[in-house]
Formats: C-alpha cells, sequence, structure tokens
C-alpha cells in the first residue's frame, strides 16, 4: 500500500513499495483556481492581441499553407533539437529532397517523422478531437521506426519512467512521473478538462494542459515532443489561430531551463501563475516574430515575381510557376522544374540558371552533376545555419 508523502495544489508526491516517489497529479482546473491577477491579466492581453496579428498577417499570405508547412519544419527541429538531436533545417530539406550525405546527422529520421505526425494530427483535427486517442495515434507517427521506436508507439506505458540526468535511477531523478497505473486515469481526467466548459480563457487553458500532459509523461519516449505539438493543436481547435503557425518550442529552447524549473514549480508548489506568466510571454514573442515572418514573405515574394517579370521575358511564366512551387519545397533539380513545366530538359537547365542569376536559387551541392539548387533567400528567413553556397551539406 502506498503511503501519502505530501498534499499540494498541483498533486501528490506518493511513497511507492519499493520506495521511491511518484507524483500523482491533481485533475484539473488547479484548487484553488488560477489567480488571473497582477500581471496575468495584461499578459493575457497582449497574447491575445498578437494571435490576432499573427492570425491576420497570415491569412494576407496567397498560399497560407505554405507558410504553415515551413513553420511545421521550423518546430520539427527545434522541438526535436530540445530532445537531444543535431539534425538542422538544412538537414530536414536535403532529406526530403533525397539529398543524403554521408555527414548528415543519423537522428533526421526523428524530425521527418515529427513533420509526419504533426500533418497527420492536423488533417485528423478535422473529424477527431484532441483526445486520449489522438494523441496516441500523433506518438505513433512520431516514434516509428526512429530511436525509441521500439518502445511501444502509440502505446500508453507499462512500466515507470522518470526524468533526471543520465545515470541517475528512481531514487535519484529530478522527477518520477505517476506509476503506470494511474495513466490511463489522469489522461482521461486531462481529455475532459480540455472539452469542458468552464469558462477559462483558452490560452489559460493550454497552458495547463501542456503542464499536466508532460507530469503524467503517458509514454516511454516522445513525451516532450507530443506535449508540444498538443499546445498548437489546442491553439487551432479552440479557433484561436485559424491556421497552425504558433509553434514554442523556439522561446522553450532559449529558456530551456527556466521552460523545465517552472514545470517543476508547478508540481512541487502548485506555482501555476508563475508558469501561466511564462507561457503568455512566450506566445507573445513567438506570435511577434511569426508576424514578421509572414510580413517578410509577402514582401520577398513581390520582389522576385517583379524580378522575374522584368528579367525572364517570354520565360515569365515558367519563371513565376517555379517560384510559387518553391515556397512548398524549396530545394529542386532541373529534372523536377522540367516536369513542373512541361518543356525539354535544356530549356529547363536555362530556366533554372536564369533563376539562379537572379538570385532566387542558389545550386547548393557542388556537384556537375545531380545537382541540387535551394531557394535561399526564403528559407533563410526561417535560419540562421544555412552554409555558404557550394558547400558541402552539414
Amino acid at each position: 500500500m502506498t503511503q501519502q508523502i505530501a498534499s499540494i495544489r498541483a498533486g501528490r508526491y506518493l511513497r511507492q513499495p519499493t520506495g521511491y516517489r511518484a507524483f500523482i497529479p491533481a485533475p484539473l482546473p488547479p484548487d484553488p483556481p488560477v489567480a488571473l491577477s497582477g500581471d496575468l491579466p495584461g499578459l493575457l492581453s497582449q497574447a491575445d492581441r498578437a494571435l490576432g496579428r499573427l492570425d491576420g498577417s497570415v491569412l494576407t499570405l496567397p498560399n497560407p499553407d505554405l507558410f504553415v508547412f515551413m513553420y511545421v519544419r521550423k518546430e520539427a527541429v527545434l522541438s526535436s533539437q530540445i530532445e537531444g538531436t543535431q539534425s538542422s533545417l538544412q538537414d530536414l530539406l536535403a532529406a526530403e529532397a533525397n539529398l543524403f550525405d554521408e555527414t548528415m546527422p543519423r537522428d533526421v529520421d526523428e524530425v521527418v517523422n515529427y513533420v509526419r505526425a504533426m500533418k497527420h494530427g492536423l488533417a485528423r483535427l478535422a473529424e477527431l478531437p484532441v483526445s486520449v486517442r489522438l494523441i496516441r495515434e500523433i506518438h505513433e507517427q512520431l516514434m516509428q521506426g526512429v530511436r525509441g521506436g521500439r518502445l511501444q508507439p502509440g502505446e500508453l506505458r507499462r512500466s515507470q519512467n522518470w526524468i533526471g540526468p543520465g545515470g541517475c535511477t528512481l531514487a535519484t531523478a529530478s522527477f518520477v512521473p505517476p506509476p503506470h497505473e494511474e495513466v490511463p486515469q489522469a489522461l482521461g481526467d486531462l481529455e475532459t478538462f480540455l472539452h469542458c466548459d468552464d469558462g477559462l480563457p483558452p490560452l489559460v487553458k493550454i497552458a495547463l494542459a501542456h503542464v499536466q500532459f508532460e507530469t503524467i509523461h503517458p509514454f516511454l519516449d516522445g513525451n516532450g515532443r507530443v506535449g508540444r505539438l498538443l499546445i498548437t493543436f489546442l491553439l487551432t481547435e479552440c479557433g484561436v489561430l485559424h491556421k497552425p503557425v504558433l509553434y514554442l518550442s523556439h522561446y522553450f529552447r532559449q529558456h530551456r531551463q527556466s521552460y523545465y524549473d517552472h514545470l517543476q514549480a508547478v508540481r512541487d508548489h502548485g506555482d501555476w501563475e508563475a508558469w501561466l506568466a511564462f507561457f503568455l510571454r512566450g506566445v507573445i514573442e513567438v506570435a511577434g516574430e511569426a508576424s514578421d515572418t509572414a510580413r517578410r514573405i509577402q514582401l520577398l515574394r513581390e520582389q522576385h515575381r517583379t524580378a522575374i517579370t522584368d528579367g525572364l521575358g517570354r520565360a515569365a511564366g515558367n519563371g513565376h510557376r517555379v517560384l510559387e512551387s518553391l515556397f512548398n519545397r524549396p530545394i529542386v533539380t532541373v529534372a523536377e522544374v522540367q516536369a513542373l513545366i512541361g518543356t525539354t530538359y535544356a530549356a529547363a537547365n536555362v530556366l533554372v540558371a536564369r533563376l539562379v542569376e537572379l538570385g532566387i536559387l542558389v545550386e547548393m551541392t557542388g556537384f556537375a552533376r545531380n545537382r541540387r539548387f535551394r531557394y535561399e533567400p526564403y528559407v533563410r528567413l526561417f535560419t540562421d545555419d544555412i552554409p555558404a553556397a557550394g558547400a558541402a551539406l552539414a
């Protein structure tokens, strides 16, 4: 029989029969309720306005879904890096273009899986609410065939896990989630909270849900990534954003230790309010950055459309078709351009060369054959780590 150690606002630690302490989260919402006072009302108002501006900025783009997909890629890279992967956006784009190099990090498949999990979840939201079922589906997509893939993809854990530095044990772990037999009930309570009409502002509800999911830690691996995906799915489901374009992994990665400290402060001290302030500041910062990127994409597209119209003469029509395709797939070959515009290989090769002259495409392999060309000005809006033209793939 377990022995109760402490009872706090977010849950309680229970001594388990083998001696270690595990945390049993209390169902949401917190009791006593979250105090939306002090800085929180102002932060909540700023965050709502920032999301409104972001939504408007994205919806003015000619094809918002292309912007969304590039942001999904960026999120996949950053969220995976929090978990220790080395792959960059450059590696992900190269893998999608089937451009593999012996120096490419082996964990790029994990990032590719993250993109697949995100796309799967967003598609399923049209027919399935955010739920335990959807969370399990996302996890299965995320973990299939990669590091940790042997650890029951899509299945709730059936053993105890723990969080802490490498080599730690249950006795020395920084945090021990609830025993596996508690997980189904805890997730069921979380699903009930997500869909109950309790009057909480959506951003508050989403912030609480993220901590609760990470505290339950229902899988043997991949919990951090699924928990960050959950934020985006909930923002979309509740209508805060029309398009899924807010990803907090950049903020969490920049403030990684504060992020972990706030999660633990909720468990140890019930400090939901400090976590909410941290979360809302992240929303404000990241929404502002995304709005700026959307504006820069719009400007870049118009600049390049003008350059193509003025510089390509009769080939301008095909140039515009290639340009629009690059927002979806920013790495191309001459053969792919040929298939897109329906001309001879020689004509496609000339068109690609002229797009290189205009500074729209950059040859990225340094090869004489099997060349790949990247829409570098666009990719640079999402990353700072693109190597110089002609450099080997990192």
